[in-house]
């Protein structure tokens, strides 16, 4: 095969026109043929998401790689341990496997906090040990990201030790650390950790790279937006950046993926070469993917765009194989195992019920924001009926529930504000990062109802606006993730998102999303667990009230 274009060297920041020769799945030879020529497409390695769970996605591996060609994306690192949590050492080898059935690159790390704390119930752990089974393998790229920054503070020695591991077999870890700064942040760095993609402010993110840390990820998922605050960055450190999407539902990947920040980036003026290197290179180089970057030798991996300006995607080849053209993918529409874990029963009304613990009461409020996975503690005055504490739907003041998916326990409830539902109730069995089923309402009933269509179905995400509407996707594959077409899984979330904003009137970006976020301890400031509210400054539980 020979294509010829304006081929884009990413090391020596050089556009030339060149024939381009592929055997065999390699690039043997490439042939400059002058200057750039005016009006020929261009091409240039393809995109790398440096971090996400393809869970997220709500989309098996396989399917989660046929919506992504079609954006240029060639390659991503994926953090397995949302199945991790649900299924142990099993669903990471499982992700393994079913990502080998196409042709894209998956570099999959080893869970590094199953589970993510002590503070939640998990469906299983991932143990020294089975952390330095899998970074034995050679499709385990890396460390996933330590979220557990309090233990390598204070040299816990079993996170210590997971991380020597991947020192020993000359693997990177990834870090995760919301608004850790200066000494505490320099301690964290030095310990070993290579990358964070959890800043939300420039100072943050300037800090971490002053420190010593090697890159800075721009993250811009469903959920958390960061790429407006960060990317002023570029400027100065564009060796130290990598784009990623960490989390990204279905209807989101249909619409775009890297390209997205890179036709952003590039409109905010940041040189072309520099957004390519933070896009294409220093992911591919940092986790040694076996992704080409147009070199002679190197793998057949790359895209062709249109023009610079506009950016569109072509066409999207991985080892020589076209696998999307103008927007449409040419992998298979695969189907997978299900593999799963779910153990509990129909709830009712009444095990959601919260008894005023006095007269008059100040509730602790959990404040989601919008676009971002921390959240505030608010303080306000309990409504209270029959002696019983129940949801201000006036006031945005809304109940907020947790239910142990892997055996009978009692609910844990909290109130939470700005979700803005003004009737019926949402539910889901994707919350980070253990699973359980998460599920905000604006009464007791339609909670319950919202979350028995979750067990009844052993995962989905749920949305009930009164006895005769009520939406369900099902997500049978861990409570996490659906093997059916992407496409129509996205068309499924599209329209349970929209009667969740529409109908039900939440004002948020992407409720189901942010709900799941709302179970993850590790982000301060007020969260859920299954066993209660948890206050992520001081790392214990909370009250729902407020004591005199």
């Amino acid at each position: 095969m020979r294509l010829t274009a304006n081929l884009l060297n990413v090391f020596d920041h050089v556009i030339s026109y060149a024939e381009i020769e592929i055997e065999d799945k390699r690039i043997v030879n490439v042939t400059i043929l002058g200057a750039e020529k005016v009006g020929a497409p261009y091409v240039m390695p393809g995109f790398v998401d440096a971090h996400v769970h393809i869970e997220s996605s709500m989309l098996t591996p396989a399917q989660f790689a046929r919506l992504a060609v079609v954006h240029g994306t060639v390659a991503t690192v994926s953090d397995p341990h949302e199945i991790g949590n649900v299924l142990g050492v099993k669903g990471v080898e499982y992700m393994i496997e079913d990502g080998k059935r196409v042709p894209f690159k998956f570099c999959f790390g080893a869970p590094s906090c199953v589970p993510a704390t002590t503070f939640e119930t998990a469906g299983a752990t991932i143990s020294v040990k089975e952390v330095r089974q899998l970074l034995a393998l050679k499709e385990i790229g890396y460390l996933a990201e330590m979220m557990n920054f309090p233990g390598v503070l204070h040299e816990d020695p079993e996170v210590m030790m997971k991380i020597q591991w991947a020192k020993a077999f000359n693997k990177p870890v990834d870090g995760h650390a919301p608004g850790l700064r200066g000494e505490v942040a320099k301690k964290y760095i030095e310990a070993g950790i290579s990358t964070d993609h959890e800043c939300f402010t420039y100072e943050e993110a300037l800090d971490k790279l002053q420190l010593g840390l090697d890159y800075i990820l721009i993250r811009e998922g469903s959920a958390a937006k960061n790429f407006e605050a960060l990317i002023l960055l570029m400027a100065d450190y564009p060796t130290r950046l990598m784009f990623c999407s960490d989390d990204k539902h279905p209807d989101n990947l249909v619409a775009g993926h890297i390209n997205q920040l890179v036709k952003r980036a590039l409109a905010k003026g940041h040189k072309l070469f520099d957004v390519l290197r933070v896009a294409c290179l220093n992911p591919a180089l940092h986790y040694r993917l076996p992704v080409g970057l147009l070199r002679e030798g190197d793998p057949a991996d790359f895209i062709v765009v249109d023009n610079l300006e506009d950016f569109n995607v072509l066409e999207t080849y991985i080892n020589g194989q076209k696998v999307a053209e103008r927007g449409v993918s040419f992998l298979p529409d695969l189907r997978s195992p299900m593999v799963n874990q779910f153990d509990c029963q129909p709830c009712q009304s009444a095990d959601l019920a919260v008894e005023a613990p006095a007269e008059h009461v100040r509730l602790k409020v959990i404040e989601a924001l919008d676009g971002q996975l921390i959240t505030n503690a608010l303080e306000f005055p309990a409504r209270i009926v029959n002696g019983t504490i129940v949801p201000d739907v006036e006031n945005d003041i809304l109940k907020i529930v947790v239910v142990n998916r892997y055996h009978p326990a009692p609910v844990a409830v909290g109130f939470i504000k700005n979700f803005g539902l003004k009737e019926g109730a949402i539910a889901s069995s994707v919350a980070h990062d253990s699973h359980n089923i998460i599920a905000v309402g604006c009464d007791d009933e339609s909670l319950a109802r919202a979350i028995n269509l979750v067990i009844e179905a052993k995962g989905g995400v749920s949305a009930i606006q009164d006895d005769k509407t009520a939406f369900l996707l099902a997500l049978p594959i861990a409570g996490l993730m659906s093997d059916e077409d992407g496409y129509e899984v996205a068309r499924q979330y599209t329209a349970i998102d929209d009667f969740v904003k529409k109908i039900l009137k939440s004002s948020l970006t992407s409720p189901f999303m942010t709900l799941s976020f709302m179970a993850l301890l590790v982000i301060p400031s007020l969260k859920m667990s299954d066993l209660g509210i948890f206050d992520g400054q001081s790392f214990n539980f909370a009250k729902y009230y407020f004591e005199n």
